[in-house]
Parts: structure tokens; sequence; C-alpha cells
């Protein structure tokens, strides 16, 4: 606990008395919103792009690896909407860590989340450029970087159902082009059509093309010195369903939370199924997976491999409009975490402020006027800035699945202790435990199980020369925060202590007698 400083319990009864005195963020996502908004958060440019550097480190084993990695991902969205359902809030990890365990694991969790997606939103900004030059090569990137930026802004100010609305045509985008892909690439495969490669499309190439299902083995080390294999694959797979925890933050903005939010959630596990296992499952169906080397996209390949010429063109914008939902995510979800740190006063108050259609306009504009200063940094020296900033956004990522794990634990011990929220408020022990609505499976043994699967994804980084650095520069990032946690506090503690001495000391009132 935190020595010397307010116990979490009076930290969020601050807090949530702060938040609940004054007209807050409106209701008004809808069900299909939350259910694209789910659905899009899965599917960016890690799966049209990266996807092809999994394939290369585990062969089509690789589909194991995210049949794996989506049951830890799910559990932890599940974890994240036990709490929701029960108490449904805006900057939602921040909140829960703040109340269940400690004000510090609050600012840790918010901040952490907060600048990962400020580096992620930097990231997409730098690269949407090359794809405007894709049509028109004159534009300098920079100049559609700040286009996207204004524009994504603008949505994001003009409330949230206009969000969710941008929100959901984005996800719809990106949905349909997958499963295009997989209509096409199965058609292709039914019709046993010869492509580019000479081999024709058949699911037999998963297992009689470049070494059989498993080429590289569960981990193994190459002739240049490079670990690949199964285990490898696992941590390329694992950044890729970043963004899938957005259904917790959307939850304290849905119009009906408590079967929003498990619908969605419940959704995920299949959505990975389809939108990965199914699609690269039939990519290496078609194209031989040994002849899938990143040089282009592995959606554009399939197409490509069969005459279809103007796949590269389709998925460019596909790729332009995932960048623009990320950002359009990432603006969002940090602009409710920072309203969601005000009120806990783990971040400035003129952040919980909100304007009259329930945005918190500083949060926006804060994070966008960050994203521009990152955005300039990447443009400026982008070698330090895809190698270290983006190491941070990487580790960020398990930083923050991991505690809200943790704090699932905890917000159980709570509960079983007769301090729920809401309806689970004064019930004590198995009666408490039995009314959570929408409880995580296996609870509270999963919680640990997937505790330790994210440890051996940091294990496995460090195999990695790539990936290395993110572990060295996550925990030099953990420490960057607890510090600055101190700081803000004994700055908090000596304002107030101040503030006290300046109240005027009352003068005992004079009797009678006097």
């Amino acid at each position: 606990m935190d020595a010397g400083h307010p116990s979490a319990e009076e930290s969020f009864n601050h807090a949530a008395h702060d938040g609940d005195e004054a007209p807050t963020l409106k209701r008004s996502l809808k069900n299909r919103h939350i259910q694209l908004i789910a659905l899009g958060g899965a599917i960016g440019t890690g799966l049209f792009y990266g996807s092809s550097e999994s394939i290369s480190l585990a062969g089509p084993s690789i589909l194991l690896a995210y049949i794996v990695g989506g049951l830890a991902i799910f559990m932890i969205v599940r974890a994240l909407s036990e709490m929701s359902v029960e108490d449904p809030r805006a900057g939602a990890f921040s909140f829960y860590a703040t109340r269940y365990w400690s004000k510090r694991a609050g600012f840790v969790s918010g901040w952490n989340y907060w600048f990962n997606y400020i580096l992620v939103s930097m990231v997409e900004l730098s690269v949407v450029g090359s794809f405007v030059n894709y049509w028109f090569p004159n534009i300098p990137q920079w100049v559609s970087a700040a286009f996207f930026l204004v524009l994504i802004t603008i949505f994001n100010l003009l409330g949230v159902s206009k969000f969710g609305e941008f929100e959901f045509w984005f996800a719809l985008i990106k949905i349909v082009a997958v499963i295009a892909m997989i209509v096409g690439g199965a058609a292709v495969i039914v019709m046993n059509l010869p492509t580019d490669s000479g081999i024709r499309a058949s699911f037999a190439n998963w297992f009689d093309v470049g070494g059989g299902f498993l080429p590289n083995g569960i981990m193994q080390r190459s002739a240049d010195g490079q670990w690949t294999g199964l285990l490898m694959a696992l941590v390329v797979v694992m950044f890729s369903f970043g963004g899938t925890e957005l259904i917790g933050i959307t939850a304290g903005e849905t119009e009906n939370p408590k079967t929003t939010i498990p619908k969605a959630t419940n959704g995920i596990i299949w959505r990975i199924l389809v939108f990965y296992v199914a699609a690269l499952g039939i990519i290496m169906a078609v194209v031989p997976w040994n002849t899938i080397d990143g040089t282009m996209s592995p959606f554009v390949q399939i197409f490509d491999s069969v005459g279809v010429k103007v796949a590269a063109g389709i998925l460019n914008f596909v790729c332009l409009t995932a960048v623009m939902s990320v950002y359009n995510s990432g603006l969002y979800s940090n602009s409710r975490m920072l309203y969601s740190l005000a009120k806990q006063k783990n971040a400035p108050a003129y952040l919980g402020k909100i304007n009259f259609r329930g945005v918190p306009v500083a949060g926006v504009l804060t994070s966008a006027a960050i994203t521009v200063l990152a955005v300039v940094v990447v443009f400026l020296w982008p070698e330090f800035a895809f190698n270290y900033l983006m190491s941070i956004a990487t580790i960020a990522g398990i930083i923050n699945w991991t505690m809200i794990l943790i704090t699932e634990h905890k917000f159980r011990k709570a509960v079983a202790r007769g301090e729920g929220p809401n309806e689970l408020a004064g019930l004590t022990g198995k009666a408490a435990l039995d009314k959570i609505q929408f409880k995580l499976p296996g609870a509270p043994v999963m919680e640990w199980v997937v505790i330790a699967f994210m440890a051996l994804v940091v294990v496995l980084m460090l195999f990695s020369a790539s990936y290395r650095i993110a572990v060295i520069a996550g925990v030099i990032w953990l420490a960057v925060l607890l510090v600055a946690y101190e700081i803000v506090e004994k700055v908090r503690l000596r304002n107030a202590g101040r503030d006290q001495l300046r109240l005027p000391v009352a003068m005992p009132e004079k009797t009678e007698e006097e």
C-alpha cells in the first residue's frame, strides 16, 4: 500500500464523489457501435501487413499461435468486462485499479495506457502519408498526417455517438475486406486453380510445402543466429491483438452495458478464429507460406497470385481506413483515460471537464497536441522513434494486460468482503461472488494462468534482438511512472498542507460570563 498517502478506498471515494456530482459522459453508444468497435479493434495493419512476419517465423503452425494468443486475450477482456458490467466507467482500467488496488496502481495503469496509445497513434499517423502517396505521390507525408490528425480530432469533438458512427464504418470496411478475401480464397481452393507459384491451391499445402505444418519446430535457432518457431511467433501474435481491450473503455458511454458488453466480449473469440485463423489459413492454402516474405501484404499476394492485379489498390484503401480507425479509437480512449485520471486526482483537474455534448474536450485536444509533437519526432528522427519509442509501446501493452488481471483478482476479493459496487454492495463471501453477472471463466485461477502466459511472452522477447530492447525499455518506463507518481503525490500533499494553513482560524465564541 501507499504508506503516508490516502488509501485506495479513500482515493476512490473522493474520485467517485467528484465524478457523480456533475453531468458526465453520455451513454450514446448503441449495440451495433460496440459490436463493430470490438470487431474492428482486433483487425488492423497487424493483420494486413504484420502477419507476414509471424508466418515466416512459424509457417502454417502460426494458426495454433493465433488460437492460443486469442484465448489469452479473450480471458483478459473477460476479466475487464467482469468489472465493466458491474460498474461501467470511463477510463475503466485506471478507475478499477484505483478502487480495488491502490491509487499508485491507478496512476500507473492510466498513464501507461494513455502513453501507449500516444505512441501507437504517432506511428499510425506517420505512415498514413505512404498510403496517400500510392495515389498522390506529390503530397508531402507531413501534410497527410496533419490533415488526418485534424479530421479525426474533429470527429471526436462532435460527441461519442459520432465517434461510434465513424468507427462503425471504419470497422465495416476492414471486415468486408477480410470476408471478401476469405470467400475469394475459398473459391480458388474449391476450384483448385493454379497460381503463379506453380502449386495448385489446396489445404494440403499446409503440410506438403516448405517443411510441413511445423517447419521451424517449437523453437529453434536458424543459421543466421535468429530464433524462430511456434513460441517465437507468439510474441508477434500478441502484439497484433492490441486494441481489443477498448471494449472496457466504451462501457461508461454505452446505452445498455449490462447486455452489450457481454455480447461484444463473447464475440471476440469467434472473431479471432474467423478474421485471423480462417483468413491466414486460406492465404497459406493458396500462397505457399515460404513465399510470403513481407515484401507485400499476404492479402495482396493471394489475389496477385491468381491474376487479380487491382488487389494492391484495394488493400491500400483498406489500410488507410485501418490507420484512421486506430487513431480514431486511440484519441477517443486517451481522452476518456485523461478524464478518469483527473477524477482520481491523478491528472490536472482541467482534463476532467466536459462540454455540453458530453465530450472531455480538454482530454481530446491535449492528446491530439501531444500526438502532433510525437509525429514531428517521427519525421525528424524516424530511426530513434521506431527503434526506441515503439518498443515502449509494445511492452506497455503487456503491462496493461497484466494489471487488468491483477485488478480483477483484487476486485473479486473486495466483492467477497462486501465492498463490491452497486448491486454487490453489502453482500459477502460466496453469495457476493455468485451475484457477479459476467464472471471470468476459471477465476480465481485463470488470472494467474494468463499472467504466467504473459511472463512467458516477455521471456521469449529476450530471445529476439528487435524485441529485447522493448523489455529493457519497459522496465525503465515502469520505473519512470512509479517515480512520477511519488513526485506528483508529494506535490499534491504539500499543496494540500499549504491550503490547510491558509484557512482562517475560527475564534472561540464569548460566553455570557465574559
